[in-house]
């Protein structure tokens, strides 16, 4: 029997392993998407307790605690940051078979060097001494991202965002890397005129230029696009339910702006050529500048209108959507490409039902001309987890090159989630590992962990254009 979370940890063969510790365990990490606030690491934040930097916005947390029957004063609520620790402490041992049960002892270890179990019995404990780390300066922002051997972090930026945090940071001598990502999810979301108009007007402000047609709309953005390049940006990000890729016309665009500024509603096809059209420019943006797009599919958020109204959106209430994506997805892709303007694309999808669909779809749109255009990214918030990267990784081999996938991200907004790349490198490896013990691959353990270390590292690092 082994033992709980050693060395050998989901690595289930000397094969495997091998190629962990060999290839993949000290690659550095290029986190390509997060959710990390850049304020906190241009200045260095540090914690004064584990809640603060553990359970503060980590909606992974918040459900299972909900799930668990602790009351949300202890979750987002006005409890003490220690009542709140108490309260996860409690869940944790409950938590057994769910990734979190994972997650929170690999990062007690990696972190803190904690190797006791957390539960209320050790919770007292484990509390106070983490404090006594975190108030030392090796656990700062900085020095919690030096022990994972962190390169870059993209964090999730606004186009009305000021980047002032990422040009403090840029002035100091650092060899990490934090560059913002284009995120317009907001800019063409007509679903809420009110705050769509609302937008606009902040929009007028930071870019100084007056708002009033669908192409001075257009020219405030690509002002903003700009500016985020001027400040080493070279990826941007969508969250959407699926892909927009209506017909339309220059003309009707221009009318639904016009009704979307007089705050008249619109009608359901109106709305989804208006966010057809804005995809397709601001993919033309991307195409131009030679960056990198995302785009997250399939999450159905805000399920819970009571506690959306109480705590806001991202704590908890979203889920897995059952939206269909192969149609539009495909003519958006063919669209852009038809004009050569299909910039490099990373597709992560929600639903594991739609694994093979995506895996399929970017082999369309792959042309030979940069290896890896069009990616498959890796298992995706709900399945970014044992099962669910098994699959995203076992679907990519199957029907496309695992080999150029550009690796692990954490999509987190907690400062001590790094470990999940670890977590992915790990049963990469034992996948690799195992197919070697069952003779489905040659025993050439340097090529193979080429391909490791490729995908755990080198292959983003040559994907993404970063700069600054």
């Amino acid at each position: 029997m082994k033992n709980f979370l050693d060395d050998n940890f989901l690595l289930n063969s000397e094969t495997a392993q091998e190629l962990y510790n060999q290839y993949a365990k000290n690659q550095p990490i290029i986190d390509y998407h997060n959710h990390l606030i850049p304020e906190q690491i241009a200045n260095n934040r540090s914690f004064e307790n584990i809640t603060q930097v553990w359970l503060n916005g980590d909606h992974y947390k918040w459900r299972a605690m909900r799930a668990n029957g602790v009351d949300e004063r202890y979750i987002t609520g006005d409890a003490t940051d220690k009542e709140k620790f108490l309260k996860w402490a409690e869940t944790v041992p409950y938590t057994m078979r769910n990734p979190l049960y994972h997650w929170t002892h690999l990062e007690l270890q990696r972190y803190f060097g904690i190797t006791e179990l957390l539960s209320p019995a050790t919770a007292e404990k484990i509390y106070e001494q983490t404090a006594e780390m975190l108030a030392t300066p090796e656990y700062s922002v900085l020095g919690l991202l030096k022990k994972m051997n962190v390169e870059v972090v993209c964090t999730t930026d606004d186009p009305i965002d000021s980047l002032e945090y990422h040009q403090q940071f840029a002035r100091q001598p650092q060899s990490l890397k934090m560059l913002p990502a284009f995120r317009p999810d907001k800019a063409m979301n007509a679903d809420d005129i009110p705050a769509l108009n609302a937008y606009i007007t902040k929009l007028e402000t930071v870019s100084g230029l007056k708002i009033d047609t669908f192409q001075s709309y257009l020219q405030a953005l690509k002002s903003r696009h700009d500016y985020f390049a001027e400040n080493g940006c070279s990826v941007s990000d969508h969250g959407l339910e699926q892909i927009y890729a209506e017909d339309y016309t220059e003309q009707e665009i221009a009318q639904i702006f016009e009704k979307i500024r007089r705050e008249q509603q619109i009608t359901h096809s109106e709305n989804l050529k208006f966010k057809s059209a804005m995809l397709v420019a601001l993919a033309h943006w991307d195409h131009q500048k030679g960056w990198v797009q995302q785009y997250h599919l399939g999450a159905l958020r805000n399920n819970n209108e009571r506690m959306l109204a109480k705590n806001g959106p991202d704590t908890g209430y979203d889920s897995i959507g059952d939206f269909s994506q192969a149609r539009c997805l495909s003519k958006f892709l063919n669209k852009l490409d038809s004009t050569d303007q299909l910039a490099k694309t990373i597709l992560y999808n929600l639903n594991p039902a739609d694994n093979e669909l995506i895996a399929t779809m970017i082999g369309n749109f792959n042309d030979g001309k940069i290896k890896g255009k069009i990616q498959f990214g890796s298992a995706w918030w709900f399945l970014d987890q044992k099962d669910g990267m098994t699959k995203q990784i076992n679907t990519l081999s199957n029907m496309g090159l695992i080999s150029g996938l550009v690796g692990m991200l954490t999509d987190s907004r907690s400062f001590l989630s790094f470990p999940r790349h670890e977590y992915f490198r790990r049963l990469l490896c034992d996948i690799f590992g195992e197919d070697v013990q069952k003779g489905e691959l040659p025993n050439d353990l340097e090529w193979i962990g080429k391909i490791i270390s490729d995908i755990s590292y080198h292959n983003a690092k040559n994907y993404f254009n970063f700069q600054g």
